[in-house]
């Protein structure tokens, strides 16, 4: 549902942004609101709670859930990866010698929401080994798209800043080692580093994920996760507001896109041209490459009760990058200049690896036994 919502949001910016309120749009969001701007609130203010909440899903994945050992790592890391680097290099190529090689990192992410609405639409038809499998692949590469947004994105670093939010890092994770799970002390505490992280040059998001590291979890081994922890109470709260609130606001402030007077000419731009290709190319033939070699040198194995056709079309679905892509995009490009071509690479690559994957799966077959 959060993917079907996300979706809507896209589509009404679209709209409105090439409707009779298209200044009232770029207006309202370029509109001060104390010391940001309305957008500059929604992407670094309301943003960091979509990381805090990312955060909780890695560290829950990896201490207690499926990535808790290292051969379930295996399989989604690879792809993950793959799933990265190649991306990356499809964009290098369309914009060697155009001075634009900032933005290499835009089509590397994939947007579990909208790939998941994607398979939600398709029902029974995918089976629920490959709806883990795609979970799995984006929350590894959400760890990724954070280390690359904090060593690449970041500029003029006030190292008192950095030193302040590192002191109030360590007392988070005092009061993890003391074993106090009382939600407010981190939040508090979590709100005064969001302000130094944002005031340090490095991205105000990355606080969310810092946050998130320190929430306590209890772990036992061979028990099922412990819905009374202080993780995954904050998880459980988080996750309504974030999906069905933060995530739709940001796609709709960020996905609207003048179209009018588009040319064939604007969308093979090396901008749009790299991210595109990145996206619906790069994507699926580094997830699929990667895992196909994983499972061919004995890594790991193919995920339960899917035919290659089915895993090909989820690697499809990974080119599905538009929450991550674009706000990647607004780092890379804060400059009005490659704001519109920024989207249109995300728009249609997404589209496309959505539209291309779920017809690949509607056509594939599923494993048999014999197979």
């Amino acid at each position: 549902m959060g993917g079907l919502i996300l979706m809507a949001a896209a589509a009404l910016a679209l709209v409105v942004a090439n409707g009779p309120f298209a200044e009232t749009y770029a207006h309202g969001l370029h509109a001060a609101l104390g010391p940001m701007s309305v957008q500059h609130w929604i992407n670094d203010g309301l943003m960091a709670g979509f990381f805090l909440l990312v955060g909780l899903e890695i560290k829950r994945e990896a201490l207690d859930g499926r990535l808790r050992t290292w051969p379930d790592r295996i399989l989604p890391g690879c792809a993950a990866l793959g799933g990265m680097a190649v991306p990356a290099a499809f964009y290098a190529l369309a914009n060697l010698g155009a001075g634009t090689l900032r933005g290499w990192a835009i089509p590397a992410a994939t947007d579990i929401a909208f790939a998941l609405g994607v398979l939600a639409l398709l029902g029974s038809r995918v089976p629920v080994s490959l709806k883990i499998f795609l979970s799995a692949v984006a929350i590894v590469d959400d760890l990724g798209a954070v280390v690359v947004i904090a060593l690449f994105y970041s500029s003029g670093l006030d190292l008192t800043m950095l030193g302040l939010a590192a002191l109030v890092v360590a007392a988070l994770y005092g009061l993890n080692r003391a074993g106090i799970g009382w939600l407010p002390a981190y939040g508090l505490l979590g709100l005064v580093l969001w302000v130094l992280v944002l005031r340090s040059g490095i991205h105000a998001t990355i606080a969310g994920v810092l946050l998130a590291l320190t929430i306590p979890i209890r772990v036992s081994p061979g028990r099922p996760e412990d819905a009374l922890s202080p993780l995954h109470r904050l998880e459980h709260a988080l996750a309504p507001w974030i999906t069905y609130l933060v995530v739709p606001v940001f796609g709709f402030a960020n996905a609207g896109v003048d179209l009018s007077g588009l040319t064939p000419e604007a969308l093979l731009q090396p901008v749009t041209l790299g991210i595109a290709a990145g996206l619906f190319l790069g994507k699926q033939a580094g997830v699929f490459a990667s895992l196909r070699l994983a499972v061919a040198l004995g890594w790991a194995k193919r995920p339960a009760g899917a035919g290659w056709g089915q895993v090909y079309g989820v690697a499809v679905l990974c080119g599905i990058g538009f929450t991550m892509s674009l706000f990647i995009g607004g780092l890379a490009f804060p400059d009005p200049e490659h704001e519109t071509a920024v989207k249109l690479g995300v728009l249609a690559g997404s589209v496309l690896s959505g539209l291309a994957g779920a017809a690949i799966l509607l056509l594939a077959k599923p494993r048999t036994a014999t197979r």
